[in-house]
């Protein structure tokens, strides 16, 4: 077999081949970690290879007869603000990986145990090849600019004098290349389905609780979440399955468990809302993408314009941010350590919300209460919400982000991870100018990751949006 059949293949597609015994996990690892060593580090996508930990996990594969997991011999990429320690891998005579948050002061950071997720991921004999560059500190500081990371600006397959999107850069740039077959990534505000839309990926936001947090980086205690980022809907199902469940090490896990049905079936016609005005500041082609996108699910879905309440929505979820951020974020203050950053407005941008009083963030919390009564009595209605992820296609890759990138009208991720919402962003198409992905994103209640995954899949089922990748890493 031809090793490049394995390049933008399925998870499952994968996974078969392994278990008819067609290929070895070797095989498939050894020719995603020699593609990432070798194309990784001209899109910035990097930081730590990990050849020692990855044969080990590639030669145990390949040694149990037994495949009791779909994700048997696939390899992966983690965002590096998830801890691997060689300690808890039988590789205690070798130095662990740094886990460097995107900053360049915490450049050589290790930590003495393994991120929950990974040994989860590792349980079902995925094999782990690198740590994926990250924007500083998750971008919980407030940058400006793409260049604001330890391995430079995330640089988009796609047309690298394009962005990738933050803060999950190098997970977004990874699995769009063609690097590994999926990445985990991290969400306090977009930060799984920003890279998802740019890079013409899948992504999915987990609901809050659902995937353990436990040796990740802590920004924000009430909004953060890991979640998984593929090239289908059916593939972010399956890592979810792995990943999920409850784990006495993170206070906020769920013991409510996530299994995955790949033949969830949609019986009646789910109800799907839109917001009304939640077009205006998006570009043309992003309208016409989601248009287009609505014609195509109305044929197995019912889909409506809603009004959406007045309410400061992301004013609330920004005192949040900001106040967990500077608590989370204290040792990393108190040392100083700010002034080596790589955005010059990270450098200061902090020490402003450290004036956020207890009875503003006391009365953000109770202000979420409310919020998330709006929201209740909208799925009380509907199904589900569904809104272009982006109002326009990557920026450039260099200088300051302007208009609606990072800032401006944005309901749907305010809301979304204020109360704790899952979300999947799914590729719809391209700007006619620019040929760059758009997406659109499913927003639903709690725990409703199987009906979410379900529309997406549908969706796809009927489009090839997802089955497009950037020709320059395609041989295309």
């Amino acid at each position: 077999m031809e090793s490049n059949t394995f390049l933008y293949k399925s998870i499952r597609d994968l996974s078969k081949r392994i278990q008819k015994k067609e290929v070895k996990p070797s095989e498939i690892g050894k020719y995603f970690f020699n593609r990432i060593s070798l194309l990784g580090p001209e899109l910035n996508s990097v930081v730590s290879l990990l050849p020692e930990l990855a044969e080990k996990s590639w030669d145990s594969a390949d040694k149990q007869n037994e495949i009791k997991t779909i994700l048997h011999g696939i390899p992966y990429g983690i965002k590096d603000l998830i801890s691997v320690s060689y300690k808890d891998t039988g590789l205690s005579n070798i130095d662990s990986p740094p886990t460097t948050w995107g900053a360049k002061p915490l450049a050589n950071q290790k930590f003495e145990g393994t991120a929950t997720i990974v040994k989860r991921l590792n349980r079902d004999k995925a094999i782990p090849l690198a740590k994926l560059a990250m924007v500083e500190l998750a971008g919980g500081l407030g940058y400006k600019q793409p260049n604001a990371s330890l391995t430079g600006p995330g640089l988009n397959p796609w047309d690298t004098s394009r962005w990738t999107g933050g803060s999950s850069s190098g997970s977004g740039a990874a699995v769009a290349a063609g690097l590994v077959p999926f990445a985990l990534g991290t969400e306090t505000w977009g930060s799984i389905l920003t890279p998802a839309v740019y890079c013409g990926i899948t992504g999915l936001r987990p609901t809050l609780g659902l995937v353990s947090r436990n040796g990740a980086m802590a920004l924000s205690w009430t909004l953060d979440k890991i979640g998984p980022m593929c090239l289908t809907a059916d593939d972010c199902g399956i890592v979810l399955n792995s990943i999920s469940g409850y784990d006495p090490k993170d206070s906020s896990s769920s013991r409510k468990r996530f299994s995955y049905d790949p033949e969830f079936k949609i019986t009646n016609k789910p109800k799907l809302a839109i917001i009304k005005g939640i077009l205006e500041t998006c570009d043309e082609d992003v309208k016409d993408n989601f248009n287009a996108s609505v014609e195509i699910l109305s044929k197995f879905t019912e889909i409506e314009e809603i009004d959406l309440p007045e309410y400061p929505y992301e004013i609330v979820t920004r005192i949040i941010l900001f106040s967990e951020s500077t608590s989370a974020m204290e040792d990393f203050i108190d040392d100083d350590l700010a002034q080596s950053l790589t955005a010059p407005e990270d450098r200061f941008s902090i020490f402003p919300r450290t004036l956020i009083s207890a009875k503003d963030y006391i009365k953000a919390l109770r202000m979420r209460k409310v919020i998330m009564g709006i929201v209740s009595n909208i799925y009380k209605q509907y199904d589900a919400i569904i809104a272009p992820t982006k109002p326009s296609t990557a920026p450039p890759s260099e200088g300051e982000f302007r208009g609606s990138v990072r800032s401006g009208y944005d309901p749907m991720g305010s809301i979304g991870n204020l109360t704790g919402l899952p979300a999947i962003s799914v590729p719809n198409g391209f700007g006619k100018q620019d040929n760059l992905p758009t997406g659109f994103q499913i927003m639903g209640q709690p725990f409703s990751e199987n009906l979410l995954i379900s529309i997406a899949k549908e969706y796809q089922n009927v489009t090839k949006w997802h089955l497009e990748h950037p020709k320059k890493y395609s041989g295309g």
